[in-house]
């Protein structure tokens, strides 16, 4: 019998009781070789096989009456045995059971290995263009779906899946929520967004959750089951299109910033940690300008408040976010000053 574990096909236990089967008939015709014929544990172990295996070279010893019987009766309980475990273990290796055994290792460690990664609940519309944008800019993701042919459709474009559901916590603590760097719940209903969403902050109060919406009263119920964003996906293309019939230059220069399609241009936010260098400097003093050919476009302040074309007076404090403009090596050239 077959049985699955983690949506992967494992060898049942029919395999192992039939290879169990087996070494104790190797094991109780050795011993008997010892018993009845006198012989050392080698010879008769090798006459077993030889027996067992219908290779039957030679008689190692000259062979008693008592040792012809024994031997009739392992032919007749050993052979049948013997080709039972062979066309056993050639099925599990046809049939993929053991590649699929070492792919289920290999995720675990994958999974293991994960660290200040994104997981993303649902694979739908939405699941799937966040993944191929998190991809693209070579962030880590792991993907929860709940449907089996669009979890395999995940695994099928090379990226980390599990077919479950992401509201249960085992589920959660499987893909590693205690060092993930976020949570986008965009799964099918809003209902279980909710309960997605509520799981994942009770798991990690620190962790910063984005939920999908369907229905613009359910913004409500997920902010307070612990969602840091709620963003709905029609009123977002509405606005887009709003804005780009009024001011398609504006539209054309945001998407040229922020997509990571044009690598010469990046947009990109910048924490300002407690033992930054730029910590107590205004903009100008830090030469973020100057030394990294970066613009600051805004500072969002740790309280939350947002400065806009800040002036180059502005100061820069501990837990700032810097939202800068620049080329790609810049932008990390000023990430890499302000972690040390």
């Amino acid at each position: 019998m077959n049985r699955e574990l983690g949506g992967r096909w494992l060898p049942g236990a029919g395999t192992g009781f039939a290879l169990t089967l087996l070494l104790a008939i190797i094991a109780g015709g050795t011993a008997g070789y010892v018993v009845i014929e006198g012989w050392t544990v080698w010879d008769a172990f090798y006459m077993t096989v030889t027996t067992v295996t219908t290779v039957g070279f030679r008689e190692v010893h000259q062979l008693s009456l008592a040792g012809q019987a024994f031997t009739v009766i392992l032919i007749l309980g050993g052979v049948g045995t013997a080709f039972y475990t062979a066309t056993l273990v050639a099925t599990v290796i046809v049939e993929g059971g053991l590649h699929r055994r070492f792919q289920q290792r290999r995720f675990a460690r994958m999974l293991e290995q994960l660290d200040n990664h994104f997981i993303i609940c649902g694979y739908g519309r939405i699941g799937a263009i966040i993944a191929e944008e998190l991809d693209r800019q070579g962030v880590p993701f792991i993907v929860i779906e709940r449907d089996p042919a669009r979890s395999h459709a995940v695994i099928e474009r090379g990226w980390l899946g599990v077919a479950a559901d992401a509201s249960q916590e085992e589920v959660l603590r499987r893909v590693g929520i205690d060092r993930a760097r976020g949570l986008i719940a965009a799964v099918g209903t809003d209902a279980e967004n909710v309960y997605t969403v509520l799981t994942a902050r009770v798991m990690r109060p620190d962790l910063f959750i984005i939920a999908r919406i369907e229905s613009d009263d359910a913004e409500r119920r997920l902010k307070r089951a612990g969602a840091d964003r709620v963003i709905s996906p029609y009123h977002i293309g509405a606005t887009h299109m709003a804005q780009t019939a009024l001011r398609p230059a504006v539209v054309d220069f945001v998407q040229l910033a922020t997509s990571s399609a044009h690598l010469d241009l990046s947009m990109e936010q910048v924490h300002v940690d407690d033992g930054s260098a730029l910590v107590g400097r205004t903009i100008l003093e830090a030469g973020i300008r100057q030394k990294f050919g970066v613009i600051v476009i805004a500072i969002k302040r740790a309280d939350g408040a947002m400065e806009f074309n800040p002036p180059s007076e502005a100061m820069v404090r501990a837990g700032d976010e810097l939202v800068v403009l620049g080329q790609p090596q810049s932008v990390k050239a000023l990430e890499d000053t302000v972690a040390i």
